[in-house]
């Protein structure tokens, strides 16, 4: 079996190691920069659990078109990427193959395998303006993904990972599939703890509960999440971006209200001093920024559904501006 990981970052990159070390399929990479350069040189590392594991891919690659075609292609780009890259990945991906997405926040797939009226309204034009996503890579080949599991680039070709490291997956019209089992299964082998879910959405919306107050707030503020929980008046911001992500959710029928503390899960993060999430460290680098899933989706669902978001609105405009001078 054929496998590439389009986006060998610091997610994509975990995956990827894990995959080349059980040896249980043909890895491909596609990369940039000095992460290629370096996978290429010396193979790819994982530090996790006190451990490496890793090793070099049947490929490494920044030109898609040189590879085979793939049975499944996990695309580890960021979704303000996926436009930009959607073409090439839907000629590498087999006809029949599948197309694992992980992204935090809100999918571009979103409406798809959906009842009533949203199930007809196709891609979403924040997330996918020209609607290319959804017709290259197409969303009868998408398997659905949540990873918790914290990893930075510590070096090229080197990747760090540290706490928990669970992976969702799930059919984008909630069935019980053959290939969800496979893809579970697939990566499972490897070494990583992974659930088949037949509610993937409400699993976004978990993991978008957390991931939008940590992201945002440690980028506009380049403090490490222990410190943004342990600053009251922080604290009151991420609760806002939590109960209103929480209360779209809802409307749109993903109901966590009965499964949510927000002022718990605001200041979880206190005991956890130097870790910042990907949004932060990539404003930190000078990097375009994930905005659009994580918060600006949530925007028009509630504005969409009549669901007030003014913390996430003016947060919004900040992560923008900041995206903006980050571009610069």
């Amino acid at each position: 079996m054929k496998v590439c990981v389009f986006g060998a970052g610091a997610l994509g990159g975990h995956l990827a190691a894990h995959l080349i070390a059980a040896n249980q399929c043909e890895v491909s990479l596609v990369g940039r920069g000095p992460m290629l350069a370096g996978i290429r040189e010396r193979g790819l590392t994982l530090q996790t659990g006190g451990k490496e594991i890793g090793g070099r891919p049947a490929a490494a690659t920044d030109n898609p078109a040189s590879l085979p075609p793939q049975d499944i292609v996990f695309t580890g780009l960021k979704a303000h990427m996926l436009p930009a890259a959607a073409e090439a990945i839907g000629k590498l991906v087999k006809p029949d193959g599948t197309v694992v997405v992980l992204l935090n926040g809100i999918p571009w797939w979103f409406n798809y395998g959906m009842g009533g009226e949203r199930g007809k309204q196709g891609t979403l034009p924040l997330l996918d303006p020209d609607g290319g996503v959804w017709k290259h890579i197409r969303p009868e080949r998408v398997i659905g993904s949540i990873a918790y599991s914290p990893n930075a680039i510590i070096a090229p070709g080197v990747i760090k990972h540290s706490l928990q490291n669970r992976w969702v997956f799930g059919e984008p019209d909630n069935s019980s599939s053959a290939r969800l089992a496979q893809v579970a299964k697939l990566v499972g082998d490897s070494g990583i703890e992974t659930k088949a879910t037949n509610d993937i959405r409400s699993e976004l919306f978990r993991k978008a509960i957390g991931n939008a107050p940590n992201n945002t707030l440690c980028a506009l503020t380049r403090l490490d999440t222990a410190q943004i929980a342990s600053d009251d008046s922080i604290v009151k911001l991420a609760i806002g971006i939590i109960n209103e992500t929480v209360a779209v959710a809802a409307k749109l029928g993903f109901d966590l209200r009965k499964e949510i503390n927000a002022a718990e899960m605001a200041t979880r993060s206190r005991g956890r001093p130097g870790m910042r999430p990907s949004t932060a460290q990539d404003a930190m680098a000078g990097k375009s920024l994930e905005v659009d899933g994580l918060l600006g989706q949530t925007q028009v669902f509630g504005r969409e559904l009549g669901v007030p978001t003014p913390v996430i609105d003016v947060c919004y405009a900040l992560m923008r501006g900041l995206n903006t001078a980050s571009r610069a």
